[in-house]
């Protein structure tokens, strides 16, 4: 039986066929492969479209530049050329065989076999092909496993896994997106052998794969898997004695309060809220200034009780940041809505923490009514102990609840001068 990805709206795309149209002429041939082909099939969004083709790198570049496309040499010593089409890239690349693997990155050969080539690459699901009218090729299984929503390795799974030992990440990756049940036993057991080499790995490479791990819709089973596997203590040992069982809690909270689904955020459920161990995690896999400053300020930020009132948070927010105090109420309200299934005092604390939620992510800073040139025409100095008395004054201000007003912190100011006097 045949099958067809012919409906998909981005297989009409003009540049896309006609790029197909310069590749498959005297006596060569593209195809579109990979995730393209297994998102058209899962009825899911396609982003990337990658073409395999037999034309060598420079005869991929001679023909695009021809039909009046930018060829730009990005991976050309692997076989890949991106083709920009009418302000489109598309990843073209030469069908291969590895020829040599290092762990980390393989020597190829390119050649002509269509079956080669798909047998070199990491999953059945990703070693699709479809011709330019949409006719899937299928030539190790792939459309069977995902009708199941089986995640395989091709061949041998620790063959793969010792080609890139990123492959692990990654089979608990695709497993978090497009898999069901039980991941596959024997990528199960090839990833729990193999863990050490992922040592060899950048934290860059590491850290992108948890990220899109974190980012799948429920990423819940595959966190499960990779911590029976000893996977992710390999790669997050800040979760091993703080655990996991936050995820399925958070995961659930997102889809009934429509929240957009946030990694980070639900690194955060899987990691102990310390300053010490997010310090250590941010520079071993080398997180973004953003990311790493996000989860500092959460770690640092402290515990938010379900009585707080809305001043006393608001006197939080002014001082810790309103992003930690958003991240620590979230949180705190998914733990809160799972408890609450079986004790009454804990759905009553789910309340509480959607009100102070509500509260926190719609809390504007105030500003504060002083600022250095206030003091200084009060006869203030200007030196360091102008700082210490603005300092004082916001202090009295926060503690107020934001109340005293511009006259009653000047009057305030002049009795501190004095007493500076």
């Amino acid at each position: 039986m045949s099958v067809s990805i012919s409906d998909a709206p981005w297989l009409k795309d003009k540049a896309l066929q006609k790029l197909l149209a310069v590749l498959s002429v005297d006596g060569e041939e593209a195809r579109i492969a990979g995730g393209a082909v297994r998102n058209a099939l899962l009825g899911e969004a396609v982003t990337d479209i990658d073409i395999a083709t037999t034309c060598l790198p420079d005869e991929t570049e001679r023909r695009a530049a021809a039909a009046g496309f930018k060829p730009v040499p990005t991976g050309k010593a692997h076989g890949t050329i991106t083709v920009v089409a009418h302000g489109k890239p598309f990843e073209v690349t030469t069908l291969r065989a590895d020829v040599e693997n290092h762990g980390r990155h393989a020597t190829v050969a390119f050649g002509r076999d269509w079956q080669v080539d798909a047998e070199r690459r990491d999953f059945t699901i990703n070693a699709l092909y479809a011709t330019a009218d949409g006719q899937v090729i299928d030539l190790v299984g792939g459309i069977a496993d995902l009708e199941k929503r089986t995640l395989r390795f091709i061949g041998n799974a620790e063959d793969r896994i010792r080609e890139d030992y990123l492959r692990i990440l990654r089979f608990y990756r695709f497993f978090a997106w497009y898999g069901s049940g039980r991941p596959d036993a024997e990528g199960i057991k090839a990833s729990a052998r193999l863990k050490a080499g992922l040592s060899q790995l950048s934290a860059e490479r590491i850290w992108a794969e948890l990220k899109k791990l974190l980012a799948a819709p429920d990423p819940s089973r595959a966190l499960l898997w990779m911590r029976q596997s000893g996977v992710l203590t390999a790669v997050l040992p800040e979760s091993e004695k703080w655990g996991i069982d936050a995820v399925p809690g958070l995961v659930a909270t997102e889809r009934d309060l429509g929240w957009p689904v946030d990694p980070i955020l639900r690194l955060m459920s899987i990691i102990p809220p310390t300053a010490e161990r997010v310090d250590s995690l941010s520079e071993r896999l080398k997180l973004s200034k953003n990311e790493a400053k996000r989860l500092q300020e959460w770690a640092s930020f402290g515990e938010i009780p379900a009585e707080t009132s809305e001043i006393s948070l608001a006197k939080r927010l002014f001082s810790a940041g309103q992003q930690p105090g958003v991240d620590k109420l979230k949180l705190a309200l998914a733990a809160a809505r799972i408890r609450g299934v079986q004790n009454d005092l804990d759905l009553v604390a789910a309340g509480q923490y959607s009100q102070l939620l509500k509260y926190a992510e719609n809390w504007i800073a105030p500003q504060f009514p002083l600022q250095g040139r206030d003091l200084v025409a009060l006869g203030a100095a200007q030196d360091e102990r102008l700082g210490k008395a603005l300092a004082t004054l916001k202090g009295e201000w926060v503690s107020s609840g934001f109340t005293l007003g511009r006259e009653a912190l000047v009057e305030r100011a002049h009795g501190l001068l004095q007493l500076e006097g």
